[in-house]
């Protein structure tokens, strides 16, 4: 602090006073005190300063100094070299950061997405969870039960049509793309239903019914009244109500494919029920009506949709007869779908042109991180492998994510261990190189696997389902060996029962069972329900068996936990290492992973002991980390002799540094190769 003096009066000032510095006192000069401090101090540094006559000296840097000492200090080697070296090392770091981060993005593999990382859940809504009392589950239904796939550690949700609908076809004959079924709620409890879904981190996925609409939609209703923007919005021939119909065509269900009506004068054509009119997507008017639909639910926040029956959406414009499966059959016996050949009725040229249309479309609204919007895709093929693989789309364009695999559906046709092999080599051998496989053993329209293969082997198959490469899709009820319903002529609800007894669908859509109260807890308002609910459900349903352990609920529950924390089983290698006519058995493995797994299933319908003796990548010693048989885990086998009861599964988890595949390429799968970095615990692309 200074004082100056003026007009009489004195000033405070603040200033920063230099310890070198000395006040010029007694007639002393400024210089004369610089040079006196320059005479003490040998090693001080001259500085010019703006005044040519003044010298300042000054003996070590200090803080407010001005620019012309800083530049005279930072000139200085001592100070000069330090910083260029720091300098440059920053900029090496940086330099090598930049190349390590580029090269670590380039060597990694993709990571999974939510529909490879979580099996696929299906619900069946009539029948998932009541809300109201109706007898008729419901969305707030599956609102109220949401934590039970929390629990299960299940992402993915697929639930089963919610449209408005007339209900021939539950829901699958659909009146209103864009609003839901006042059976199952309104649109705000679809919309609350799908913001907690995201809440909760879990994924819905939609069926989408692209073929067909109902004989009651408003298209329908304006195209058979001839109304000339929807006159060409369904298939139309020329015929009358007493002729022959304009070709040998039949349903699904049954009988001919073609109806007439007597409001347009024409024959229309439905490859489902009358009820359900095809829509003509020859049309491009239909055409943007199906993909402002797909918009609609889009813009909703749906995370994927499940497109229905696709190989039926498009017919040969020609109408010729189908060939007969046995030309001598007279035609008028010609009345189910078994009958015909189907070559003009389904996978006809443009279909595929059309599905990647639509996943094009869903793509622009899967650009937002962490909003994949997935598509899968079914379609019953049987024997025709290939036409399924289509699906998939090509290197070049893509499609479905995947196609519905239904070849495990056939496991209860002959329960052995070569079967078993014989229908997952059947998918593996003949999927595109790259595209990621997926697994189902139920759903709406086939029996229960645990009474058409028997409830001795549900556990063995989940595990199966479980363990196996690929995306595993469960059935409602699966978790706890539900089985089909016995119904009687009375209580049939399924249209194609009502047809035929022996072909109706309800059995194994029954109410879910959650708990031993009234109405196996599906509906605890009235004593109610749209199906009988099983009898066994005072001791098969999710609240007891969450409180047993060993239960197939805790089994079921355990694997899909241990599959998506364990790198070997939902990215690893697949390798077959046996086979026989009880026992089916294959290994799950990682490059570069010191633990693997063997898996051992028994679909026989005895007991069994394999000999593992000539697989040399495995220890001598096993041990047993779950059995679908409880009291077998943690046992301790011999690989020489690795016993398994009728319906038993074993999941075996071992050490080694020598890998299978290697050694066995023929007998080895998998979608995109990894291998682990122990270092620096990553994945990387080998």
């Amino acid at each position: 602090m200074s004082f100056r003096y003026r007009s009489g009066s004195v000033e405070l000032s603040e200033c920063t006073r230099n310890p070198g510095f000395r006040d010029a006192e007694d007639g002393e000069s400024e210089a004369d005190n610089i040079n006196a401090v320059a005479g003490d101090k040998q090693d001080s540094s001259a500085v010019k300063l703006d005044t040519p006559e003044e010298e300042y000296t000054q003996i070590k840097p200090y803080a407010g100094m001005p620019k012309e000492v800083l530049l005279l200090y930072s000139s200085r080697a001592r100070y000069r070299v330090p910083r260029e070296i720091l300098f440059w090392l920053t900029v090496a770091c940086t330099l090598a950061l930049v190349a390590l981060t580029i090269t670590v993005i380039a060597l990694s593999p993709g990571c999974l997405s939510w529909w490879q990382a979580s099996p696929v859940y299906q619900v069946y809504p009539r029948s998932f969870k009541d809300s109201d009392g109706d007898g008729v589950g419901d969305l707030k239904g599956v609102l109220q039960q949401l934590d039970h796939f929390q629990y299960l550690n299940i992402k993915s949700v697929w639930i089963s049509p919610f449209y408005r609908s007339p209900m021939k076809d539950f829901g699958y004959d659909v009146e209103d793309f864009r609003a839901i079924d006042p059976l199952f709620g309104t649109m705000k409890d679809f919309e609350d239903l799908l913001a907690e879904m995201h809440n909760k981190g879990l994924r819905l996925i939609m069926d989408f019914i692209p073929n067909h609409t109902s004989d009651r939609h408003r298209w329908f209703n304006l195209s058979r009244s001839r109304d000339p923007h929807y006159s060409d919005y369904y298939v139309w021939v020329d015929c009358n109500a007493t002729g022959p119909k304009p070709n040998n065509w039949v349903s699904i269900f049954g009988n001919s494919s073609w109806t007439y009506d007597e409001v347009r004068g024409q024959c229309y054509l439905h490859q489902f029920l009358k009820e359900q009119p095809d829509l003509n997507f020859r049309n491009p008017d239909v055409r943007k009506e199906i993909v402002d639909i797909i918009h609609f639910w889009l813009e909703k926040g749906v995370d994927g949709f499940r497109m229905d029956a696709v190989k039926h959406i498009l017919e040969a414009a020609h109408l010729r007869d189908e060939p007969q499966v046995d030309p001598n059959r007279p035609p008028e016996l010609v009345t189910t779908e078994w009958d015909l050949y189907h070559d003009y009725t389904t996978s006809q040229v443009g279909l595929h042109d059309l599905l990647r249309g639509w996943r094009a479309e869903m793509d622009t609204y899967s650009r937002e991180p962490g909003r994949y919007r997935f598509m899968v895709s079914e379609s019953y093929d049987y024997h025709e492998v290939d036409k399924t693989m289509m699906y998939y789309g090509t290197p070049q364009v893509r499609e479905s994510d995947f196609p519905f695999n239904f070849y495990l559906l056939d496991l209860p046709q002959n329960t052995s261990g070569l079967w078993a092999q014989q229908l997952v080599n059947l998918w593996m051998s003949n999927m595109p190189r790259g595209k990621w496989p997926n697994w189902v053993v139920g759903n709406h329209d086939r029996p229960r696997i645990a009474s058409s293969a028997g409830p001795q082997y549900s556990r063995v198959i989940n595990m199966l389902l479980l363990t196996l490469q690929g995306t595993p899709t469960t059935y409602y009820g699966e978790e706890i060996g539900m089985e089909n319903i016995n119904i009687t002529d009375s209580e049939v609800q399924d249209p194609a029962g009502k047809y035929n007894t022996s072909l109706s669908r309800d059995p194994q859509r029954s109410p879910m069972q959650w708990s031993d109260d009234l109405n196996a807890g599906f509906n605890t308002k009235a004593n109610l329900t749209w199906l009988p609910v099983h009898p066994d459900y005072r001791t098969v349903n999710v609240e007891v068996q969450k409180n047993v352990e060993g239960s197939i609920l805790a089994q079921y529950r355990f694997l899909n936990t241990l599959r998506q924390a364990e790198l070997p089983l939902h990215r690893g290698w697949f390798c077959y290492v046996h086979a026989d006519e009880n026992v089916f058995s294959y290994i799950r493995e990682l490059d570069g992973l010191d633990r693997a797994f063997l898996i051992v299933l028994n679909f026989g319908k005895e007991s069994a002991t394999t000999d593992f003796s000539s697989v040399h990548e495995l220890p001598d010693q096993l041990e047993v980390l779950l059995s679908t048989n409880h009291i077998n885990d943690g046992r301790v086998l011999q690989k020489s002799r690795v016993p398994t009861e009728a319906g038993e599964g074993l999941l075996i988890q071992y050490s080694t540094h020598t890998r299978f595949n290697p050694t066995h390429p023929e007998e080895c799968y998998i979608s995109e190769k990894a291998c682990y970095l122990k270092v620096i615990d990553i994945l990387y692309k080998c």
